[in-house]
């Protein structure tokens, strides 16, 4: 019944979900191409065995590096499919992927779209990542006989109080999962409590993505093109936030002193431009030019380059943390070697970020003005630099090994049917 009410008011919304993709393609076209395979209707021909994976967008695509070369070494006469939702998503995992994987968009939660979804592709089993819970789409799995699980699963506390309002609809479908994969014991415990009845702690796939060495070489590039300067990052920042770095900012007393501003979404880059000349500030944006000596705010309008900004920062500000949006991963900025600073608002990550501060790799900030304090003490203390730029590589190497953990139990809770 609480599905049915559920698929009913997906119906009812219809209009408003056109609406929103039309409003997206005012700023981003790419929102209105590929149209049908939102509705499960896919040109492509099926080439063979496949293996699906769903990863929403640019984060959990990255992400899926990992595990989607595990399986294709242990599914060597298998294809991937990569499903997502966002034109980004689909962006980087061309960047990443090329022609190892065949790409779609997952269709919206209609009955009839997942159906079609299923009958055309039908793949051997599938994988979403992190926390990708569409209840038609489980039951639609189901139906195809296609085992399905959750990878490199999270669940703040905030999230498992919304899902748990709506038990009835949710619990069938975490019920539904061949096995979940938790990042950590309290997702666990959240992911179980909620009705996954198969749940293994795993750790953190995004451990095991390894910087683009590429990435990391133009990184250091830049550095050289710095020299000196002192530089500091702001890490995907959303809205609301760019002003309250800048204000961070002006509390940094260092002569020269680059900030290197990168908004999360693309589609805010020449908001943000805007609001940086309003600012009065000299401004380089990557998109056109290199940062000089009168530089003062370098906009990193680009997208896939997280690394090499990670690579040439000092230090590195995460963004998403200092309102109450929960953060952003950190991970990468570890794994690039970057000490990094993050808010209050951490409780989409808390668990990494947690680790990251007891660690030494990271520090926590109450707010802007003591962002901007922050900045302007560790910026003049090298020594206390490097200790944390130690400390954050030993933090990413101790946690990797999620991917194995997790293509065991692939392996386990498939049987190997697949093969």
């Amino acid at each position: 019944m609480a599905r049915l009410a559920y698929t009913l008011l997906l119906y009812f919304v219809t209009p408003l979900i056109w609406l929103r993709l039309l409003w997206r393609g005012r700023k981003q076209p790419e929102y209105l191409h590929n149209l049908g395979e939102r509705y499960g209707f896919y040109p492509q021909k099926v080439p063979g065995k496949l293996i699906w994976v769903h990863a929403v967008s640019v984060g959990e695509t990255r992400a899926a590096q990992p595990l989607i070369e595990g399986l294709l070494a242990r599914w060597p006469d298998h294809r991937i499919l990569l499903t997502g939702m966002t034109p980004t998503g689909r962006a980087a995992g061309r960047e990443v992927y090329g022609e190892q994987v065949i790409q779609a968009y997952l269709p919206y939660d209609y009955p009839g779209a997942v159906s079609r979804f299923f009958r055309h592709f039908r793949p051997a089993f599938g994988v979403l990542m992190e926390t990708e819970i569409w209840p038609n789409l489980l039951t639609g799995a189901q139906h195809a006989g296609v085992p399905v699980m959750l990878a490199n699963a999270r669940l703040s506390v905030r999230s498992a109080r919304g899902y748990g309002r709506f038990r009835g609809l949710v619990g069938p479908a975490f019920a539904s999962l061949s096995g979940v994969m938790a990042q950590t014991a309290g997702d666990a415990g959240r992911l179980a409590g909620l009705g996954a009845s198969v749940v293994e702690v795993c750790g953190n796939l995004k451990f095991d993505v390894r910087p683009a060495a590429d990435k990391v070489d133009l990184g250091r590039q830049w550095r050289q093109l710095v020299g000196q300067r002192s530089t500091w990052l702001a890490a995907s920042t959303r809205e609301g936030e760019e002003e309250l770095v800048l204000d961070a900012w002006r509390r940094v007393a260092i002569p020269d002193a680059l900030l290197v501003l990168v908004p999360r979404h693309p589609q805010r880059f020449d908001e943000v431009a805007g609001l940086l000349e309003r600012r009065g500030l000299r401004v380089a944006r990557r998109s056109q030019s290199l940062p000089d000596g009168e530089t003062e705010v370098w906009l990193g309008d680009s997208m896939g380059e997280m690394a090499a900004y990670f690579s040439l920062a000092d230090l590195a500000f995460v963004g998403g943390s200092l309102l109450p949006l929960g953060g952003q991963n950190l991970i990468e900025a570890a794994a690039c070697g970057c000490p990094v600073l993050v808010g209050p608002h951490t409780f989409n990550f808390l668990q990494a970020t947690e680790d990251a501060i007891a660690a030494g790799a990271a520090r926590r900030v109450a707010n802007a003005d003591e962002l901007g304090r922050c900045v302007d003490t560790l910026l003049r203390d090298g020594e206390h630099l490097a200790v944390m730029r130690a400390a954050a590589n030993q933090f990413a190497l101790a946690h990797q090994g999620a991917a194995e953990r997790m293509l065991d139990l692939i392996e386990r809770w498939t049987g190997r049917a697949a093969r």
